[in-house]
């Protein structure tokens, strides 16, 4: 197997000074999975001291808390966790690693997988599994009931009984045994996978997603209404399936955006409804708070979920198509970010067919051809300032100055046309002040 010359430096280096070193973890997984590997670390018995010592020329800095490792040239190199005995080295290493697919090592000069708890097997049969007693493994570090979920989606595959009946047993450690980061971080990961509904349904079903996103947790029961055929968690799952991983927040968005309905649910002439479920964002934030997430992210989030059910049609007209543009300015957002979510959340309706490439080159069309005009989507861009109001008026600086500058920008996103000093100062004139 070949390991690249960066990784076979650091292999050569530690094996020429009397120190064993295996490729361990996740590259080791990703190799019996046929995939390049993500990161390649390498497990030595060498000690924190000596990795530095014999790497001095090289990039190297000293990283974790729990397990410290070295970083040498980017890459990670693990002194064996615990004291060493050679003659149980790497297994004893191995032993208290979390899942027996993370679990394994591969010996570069023997050119053997070293796999003391049949990860290979478990990997073959698609079984996630903790190493030996798994409600040690969990209680020694409760964020690996989140990892056990994602490794679980990673490989479209089932949690085994006994570590459902741990993560069970102890997902009120969620509570307050971890740092909030350390859950962000497992979210994050997760949300690069190919299907990251399978990593939010697993948390479902180990309780876990109660304690992380209570906001989604609370709909998975809740029926979609009559213009969808599927629950609203179902739809949830579709629509964030359906976002790119190469647009995380966007992705997450997906996931949450629909979580509104249940604070909207309404019986209205015999039908379940959920009048304006889009401004129902306060348990979401509350959610993404406490997992502490970035305020910008936060809000990003919000947008999207703010505007995904502002309407774009075939029908759509020129007036429209300005306002909803003024909306998404508004929000921070540009027509992407939306037509994404839209296309996204119309392919994870099963009562409905996705949009057809036709059917996203007219609604594009609609926005591009009022961006290509000398239009206005923010107040700012009018051709009159507060002060000209002040002057033409004879009123004092004031709340009224807003209210008059919010009215003018409604005629201009009516007609772009009346944006010109003269014709504003004619409107000022005519606008009644507390209308």
């Amino acid at each position: 197997m070949k390991w690249g010359k960066s990784v076979q430096f650091i292999l050569d280096t530690l094996q020429k000074n009397g120190f064993a070193a295996y490729i361990a973890g996740g590259a080791v997984r990703d190799m019996l999975l046929k995939r390049p590997p993500v990161d390649v670390d390498i497990l030595t018995h060498a000690a924190i001291r000596e990795i530095e010592s014999l790497f001095s020329g090289q990039t190297v800095k000293q990283v974790g808390k729990t397990f410290p490792i070295c970083m040498v040239n980017g890459f990670e190199v693990s002194s064996g966790r615990g004291a060493v005995d050679l003659s149980s080295f790497p297994e004893s290493d191995l032993a208290r690693r979390d899942i027996t697919i993370n679990a394994m090592a591969y010996d570069p000069i023997a050119e053997k997988i070293i796999d003391p708890f049949n990860g290979r097997k478990d990997l073959e049969t698609a079984v996630i599994r903790f190493t030996n007693d798994p409600d040690k493994r969990i209680r020694e570090d409760p964020v690996r009931m989140i990892r056990a979920c994602r490794f679980m989606a990673m490989i479209d595959g089932s949690l085994s009984v006994s570590s459902l009946k741990s993560i069970l047993a102890c997902k009120d450690l969620l509570d307050t045994a971890i740092a909030k980061e350390r859950i962000h971080h497992e979210i994050v990961k997760a949300l690069g996978l190919q299907r990251p509904s399978l990593f939010f349904r697993a948390l479902k079903k180990t309780g876990l997603l109660s304690k992380i996103f209570p906001s989604l947790d609370r709909c998975h029961d809740l029926d979609g209404g009559p213009h969808h055929g599927e629950t609203v968690f179902d739809h949830c799952m579709l629509v964030g399936d359906a976002v790119p991983a190469t647009l995380p927040m966007l992705r997450l968005a997906g996931f949450l955006h629909d979580t509104g309905k249940f604070d909207a649910a309404e019986i209205k002439q015999g039908k379940l409804t959920f009048p304006g479920h889009e401004n129902h964002t306060r348990s979401v934030i509350q959610d993404l708070t406490a997992l502490r997430f970035p305020i910008k992210e936060i809000t990003y989030i919000t947008a999207l979920i703010k505007t995904h059910m502002r309407p774009l049609t075939d029908q759509t007209t020129p007036r429209a198509a300005r306002r909803l543009l003024s909306m998404l300015d508004e929000h921070g957002l540009d027509y992407r970010a939306f037509m994404q979510m839209r296309i996204a959340d119309k392919k994870g309706n099963l009562a409905k067919r996705p949009y057809t490439l036709s059917d996203i080159r007219i609604r594009l069309k609609k926005l591009f051809n009022v961006m290509a005009e000398p239009s206005v989507f923010r107040m700012d861009g009018l051709a009159i300032k507060g002060n000209d109001i002040v002057r033409i008026l004879g009123i004092p600086p004031g709340p009224d100055i807003g209210k008059i500058k919010r009215l003018l920008f409604e005629k201009v996103l009516d007609d772009p046309r009346l944006n010109t000093h003269q014709e504003l100062k004619k409107l000022c004139r005519s606008l009644p002040i507390n209308e």
